[in-house]
């Protein structure tokens, strides 16, 4: 069985301005689908999309309306094949930090909402187009998804809390939902990387510095992993037609200590 054939398809991928995301949805272009960027920064969003011939579509991952929209916009440049989930955030602090004071809840639901809600609701649109599509082979094959986990959903340090959380359910949401859309011959697959050199670190020799010094604690190689690398493992997750239900930690190896 050849690999999943993406030419004259469409797909999404949220975050996809910048980091894993952008890394993802050049790779995707260059297999020959017209990618739907689907990002909160209108200009390094629109600059990319242009860049790759696809669209920019501003979504805020967990709203409804968005997300159909997001899809709509695909579905429109051709049949609905990939979905990569790889917009999030991060908000660190301790449960109860060093003045007995606990962790603001609020915060603690946003996370939530954005990283594991927002991946829910864009897989749950996204799979419900791709179910229109007509199959591609003989298997009854109609598309895949992506979701972006950590590898702080195993080994989350002090201080990520929400951040784990929020990671920890789209590792556990993701053989279940691959149960659920094996009917409609859709796969459903999680990354969890580790430390990735993606715009998050900032810029600069003070940046780089803290970097490689990051990367020592990597087991081999003793670096950061790049977002190209991360979007291999995306690209084999939706074009290898015998990878399901999986989820696959991309971290060279490191074992994330308490902090």
């Amino acid at each position: 069985m050849p690999r999943m054939n993406l030419e004259g398809s469409s797909s999404i991928v949220t975050g996809g301005a910048s980091g894993i995301g952008e890394a993802s949805a050049r790779q995707l272009a260059a297999a020959g689908s017209r990618v739907v960027v689907a990002d909160l920064n209108e200009e390094k969003g629109q600059s990319v999309a242009s860049e790759l011939g696809g669209i920019f579509v501003k979504c805020d991952v967990s709203s409804i309306e968005d997300a159909d929209a997001a899809v709509a916009a695909a579905s429109e440049m051709g049949p609905l094949r990939a979905l990569v989930n790889s917009a999030g955030i991060g908000s660190a602090g301790r449960t109860v930090d060093r003045n007995n004071v606990p962790f603001d809840l609020k915060t603690f639901e946003f996370v939530i909402r954005v990283n594991l809600i927002g991946s829910f609701n864009m897989l749950s649109r996204a799979a419900a187009a791709m179910a229109q599509t007509e199959p591609l082979d003989a298997d009854g094959q109609r598309g895949a998804i992506v979701n972006l986990a950590s590898a702080a959903a195993f080994d989350g340090q002090i201080g990520q809390c929400a951040y784990s959380a929020s990671k920890g359910g789209v590792v556990g949401m993701t053989l279940p939902i691959a149960r659920d859309l094996s009917a409609l011959g859709i796969r459903v697959n999680t990354v969890a990387p580790g430390l990735i050199d993606t715009p998050i670190y900032g810029e600069g020799e003070q940046s780089e510095a803290f970097k490689a010094h990051l990367g020592q604690s990597v087991l081999f190689p003793k670096r950061l992993g790049s977002g190209e690398e991360l979007a291999f493992c995306v690209m084999e997750c939706i074009t290898n037609p015998y990878l399901n239900a999986e989820t696959i930690r991309l971290d060279g190896g490191i074992r994330m200590p308490p902090k």
